[in-house]
């Protein structure tokens, strides 16, 4: 019989004593203390209905790069990866247009230590340039004959992934969000290939990028390439749907496969796999004007997927929840809205410029042309970063609601 998370979760509370009974190694009723990322590859093991298991094995997470490789003797070789590698791969890192990426990408390989403990590195480094170099030519060719763009430039505020498993509910999100024309269906994989749309908050945009689902019977040979220009994602699942648990196992399956992680925390490890993208996550559990107890299921599917990642309960079809999204992303992503003004004018507060928490005056007058940020001299604040006026240099550091006037 179909059951929803609750009914789940009931089922699973009745068992409890005959699953710790058969495995005294493990209490199913205390959760796991040790450190467990979105990423993982396995959750609990299955059991009856599949959705809890009697013990719990985890496989660690994504393999991390480090400054190392095994050789064909399994022994470690160390990488000795130069300066100048590593600043190529910091700005790679850093980067989410495209073309930077691949110019980049080039710059790795031209710098990376060529010798055995740096042979898996670079066959990976080439296997990424030639995966990036066929969507840029496929942009190109789509852009020339009317055809679907694989490479989405990034635009507004940030860019995120619509990303979820089949009739989810995903498109009908992107429309009510967007006002996009995305095409809505009933039936799966109605969505083939990437469709942009713009999100208002307030003064900014996000753009959204509706994406086809992610299903083990229906693999998408470039969605993780298309995911590399994302600055987060929304995970969408429907909340009536009975295996929604294990339809999310099979996303962060998959997506583990490929080197990435959904993930509640925005900030990434310092030796991280320069290839693996994490991406700051809110789930969102569509459909919920259909669910009775809402609360009760919100709590079962938390709880039986093993997720951290924050949740909100939405409705495409009636607009419930909605209006907490742009929020959250604002907060979230820590974005910071500077006006700029030319002396002597007030200052122009219809088109701000977006930047990050942390970013600086520098990081403004680049947005604003390239060439004013070699020639800037100092800038003028006006706002919560310093005393109205203030005479600030190029390190100074932004906030949100900034005014800046630049001096070249």
């Amino acid at each position: 019989m179909d059951r929803t998370p609750a009914q789940h979760r009931k089922r699973a509370d009745a068992v409890r004593v005959r699953l710790q009974a058969q495995c005294p190694l493990h209490r199913v009723d205390e959760p796991d203390q040790r450190d467990e990322t979105e990423g993982d590859l396995e959750g609990k093991a299955e059991v009856g209905s599949g959705l809890l298991g009697a013990c719990v094995r985890r496989v660690g997470g994504l393999e991390l790069h480090e400054e190392h490789n095994r050789g064909e003797d399994a022994d470690i070789v160390p990488a000795n990866l130069s300066p100048d590698y590593k600043a190529a791969e910091a700005a790679f890192r850093k980067s989410r247009d495209p073309c930077e990426r691949m110019e980049w990408l080039r710059e790795m390989l031209r710098t990376i230590p060529k010798h055995k403990g740096t042979e898996h590195l670079q066959a990976d480094i080439k296997a990424r340039i030639k995966g990036l170099a066929e969507q840029l030519e496929g942009a190109t060719k789509g852009a020339g004959h009317g055809g679907p763009a694989l490479v989405i430039r990034a635009e507004g505020a940030a860019q995120i992934a619509l990303i979820g498993p089949p009739n989810a509910g995903k498109s009908s999100l992107h429309a009510r969000l967007t006002g996009s024309a995305a095409h809505v269906g009933l039936y799966p994989f109605t969505t083939q290939y990437p469709e942009a749309g713009m999100m208002p908050h307030e003064d900014v945009h996000f753009q959204l990028i509706d994406l086809p689902p992610i299903a083990p019977e229906h693999p998408v040979p470039w969605l993780v390439n298309t995911l590399q220009t994302a600055d987060a994602a929304l995970l969408v699942v429907d909340l009536g749907e009975p295996s929604c648990i294990e339809q999310l196992q099979a996303v962060r399956s998959m997506l583990g496969q490929q080197r990435v992680t959904l993930t509640e925390r925005l900030e990434a490890t310092a030796d991280e796999d320069p290839f693996a993208l994490r991406l700051p996550t809110l789930m969102l559990a569509n459909k919920a004007d259909g669910v009775a107890d809402l609360d009760a299921e919100l709590l079962a599917l938390r709880e039986l997927s093993g997720s951290r990642l924050p949740v909100f309960a939405v409705s495409a079809a009636t607009g419930h929840g909605l209006g907490d999204i742009g929020p959250w992303l604002f907060q979230n992503l820590g974005i910071v809205r500077v006006y700029t003004k030319t002396p002597g004018h007030p200052a122009d507060k219809h088109r701000p410029f977006t930047l990050r928490r942390g970013q600086t005056v520098g990081d403004v007058a680049r947005l604003v042309h390239k060439d004013l940020a070699r020639s800037l001299r100092y800038a003028r604040v006006w706002g919560r970063s310093g005393f109205e006026g203030q005479q600030v240099g190029h390190d100074h550091c932004v906030a949100d609601g900034d005014i800046v006037e630049l001096h070249a």
